[in-house]
């Protein structure tokens, strides 16, 4: 479980690392994600919601991912599903924006809901197979 957690992260990295560049660059309207008037990843990335507290919403996701994947990596389960849990959190607060603020979506950053949810259902599988476990039963260490 701890390599496709890991390679999900990695994944997340990756997402945001996209929405990222899509919030640094100048030419945020002719983005390969900016599809429609509903859909632009340009204009998502450069609104007043696109920072917390100075700090690019993507580049908190890049240390999110990352700190997920080295959770996961291991094999803190309890741990991995809480911060799992909480990046879920941030990740629906930022979507409620998208949907009902901004009116616009972010490629991106669906990718990144989607990912970040997936972690989430997994972890909480992760988390409970380890304490359903018999005390009798040997643990699975690659797992």
């Amino acid at each position: 479980m701890r390599y496709l957690l890991a390679a999900l992260a990695v994944a997340g990295v990756v997402v945001s690392a996209f929405a990222l560049h899509a919030h640094y660059s100048k030419d945020y309207l002719y983005l390969p994600c900016d599809i429609n008037s509903r859909w632009s990843c340009g204009l998502v990335n450069h609104s007043r919601y696109a920072m917390v507290l100075g700090v690019p919403v993507a580049l908190i996701g890049i240390l999110g991912y990352t700190l997920l994947g080295v959770v996961a990596w291991l094999r803190r389960r309890l741990q991995f599903m809480a911060l799992s849990i909480i990046a879920l959190g941030i990740a629906l607060h930022f979507t409620y924006i998208e949907a009902e603020v901004l009116h616009m979506w972010c490629l991106y950053c669906v990718i990144s809901q989607g990912v970040i949810a997936v972690m989430t259902a997994l972890a909480i599988g992760w988390w409970f197979t380890c304490r359903c476990r018999k005390p009798s039963e040997p643990a699975n260490s690659a797992a």
